[in-house]
């Protein structure tokens, strides 16, 4: 005959094999926590899942051997080798995997931190043992001494990737520096411009308008000369106008990209200059275009002012996103980066996009300026 709770659908009440299965996941739940695994983490990521099986059954058996102490009189607490037993593997793990995951030495912090746990465990075997003679005082301090000498005279150089990263924080604090640099030095160029050209030019404006609404009545023909002076005056300050706006970012790289921009430069130029281009027909990035522009404005102006050249080239390519620009001349040569800060400045303007500058310019010529530059398929900074 049915159980009447089960036709009306009812479930009977937990038994013992409920209980049990909690006190199971409590206990698991713990050993999880000590042995490192997160929460929700399928068994074997941190330990092999023999080792945890092993470690899990070595805990439970610690606890049963403790309710046997216990029930047996409670006295000389012998399962505490049981749980030294254990803890050791466990105590290592941890803090070896606590050491690689510090910055710094990783072999003095393992060294450290096995020194530390070996102490431990010899303080423990005391006092399981006996309280008399601390006899452990004496491989402790051997300990340290090692670990005194491992510190003091373990090598100080860094490994290669701590000097990698070393290396990149002084570039990166060498570039911030000259960006700041360039950037108040231009903040100056700008003001000096404008202070010395299109403001005294529409100061000048400004007062001619004003004499010539004053004489406008008595003499026409002085107003109307001054009225000439006047738009002449407004053309002159349109015109510093836009040369300023060229020297900040020039329409024509705006317009028709890098390409077309240097081919302005050299159309400019009182050397013949021969131009090869070889890019693809989607623009570059823009902060790479305006980068690469003033780069060959200004190894253009170097060679037109110091070569004594009778003839130059630009070469302007794109190969596995590196975009190259040589320019070259057949002048005197012996171009020094350190004795000017026309080359010092390209350098530091496509060192901000980890760019490159090569110079070949031996005595008698030819002067080749090799610059290079990655472009967004290849620098985050693009």
């Amino acid at each position: 005959m049915s159980d009447p709770a089960d036709s009306r659908g009812i479930s009977p009440p937990a038994g013992d094999s409920d209980r049990f299965g909690r006190w199971s996941s409590l206990v698991s739940g713990s050993i999880g926590s000590v042995l490192g695994q997160k929460s929700g983490e399928p068994p074997g990521r941190t330990w092999p899942w023999a080792v945890r099986r092993t470690v899990s059954f070595g805990i439970v058996l610690g606890f049963v051997l403790t309710v046997v102490w216990a029930l047996t009189g409670a006295g000389y607490y012998w399962p505490g080798w049981i749980w030294l037993t254990l803890g050791l593997p466990v105590a290592f793990y941890r803090s070896i995997r606590w050491a690689l995951g510090t910055r710094g030495q990783h072999a003095l912090a393992v060294h450290a931190a096995i020194s530390l746990v070996i102490g431990a465990a010899l303080v423990a075997i005391w006092v399981m043992s006996s309280h008399r003679y601390f006899w452990p005082i004496w491989p402790i301090l051997a300990l340290g001494v090692v670990l005194a000498a491992h510190a003091l005279f373990a090598p100080s150089v860094p490994s290669s990737r701590e000097q990698a990263l070393a290396d990149r924080v002084d570039v990166l604090t060498r570039i911030r520096k000259d960006a700041l640099d360039v950037q108040i030095a231009e903040m100056r160029r700008v003001e000096r411009d404008l202070h010395d050209g299109a403001q005294a030019r529409l100061v000048s404006l400004g007062m001619s308008l004003g004499m010539a609404d004053e004489l406008l009545d008595s003499d026409p023909d002085e107003a109307h000369r001054l009225l000439a002076e006047a738009r002449t005056a407004a053309g002159d300050a349109l015109g510093d106008l836009r040369a300023l706006v060229r020297g900040i970012l020039p329409p024509v790289l705006a317009d028709r990209g890098l390409a077309g921009a240097v081919q302005a430069l050299v159309l400019g130029s009182p050397v013949p200059v021969e131009m090869t281009v070889e890019l693809p027909a989607e623009r570059l990035p823009a902060p790479v275009d305006s980068a690469a522009y003033f780069a060959v404005a200004e190894a253009l102006t170097n060679m037109i002012k110091h070569s004594g050249a009778g003839s130059a080239w630009v070469r302007l390519r794109l190969a596995d996103g590196l975009l190259i620009m040589v320019v070259g001349d057949d002048g005197r040569g012996g171009a020094d980066p350190e004795q000017g800060s026309g080359l010092r400045g390209i350098e530091h303007r496509l060192e901000a996009f980890d760019g490159t500058v090569q110079i070949s310019s031996p005595s008698g010529g030819p002067t080749v300026v090799t610059m290079e530059v990655p472009c967004a398929r290849s620098s985050p900074k693009t």
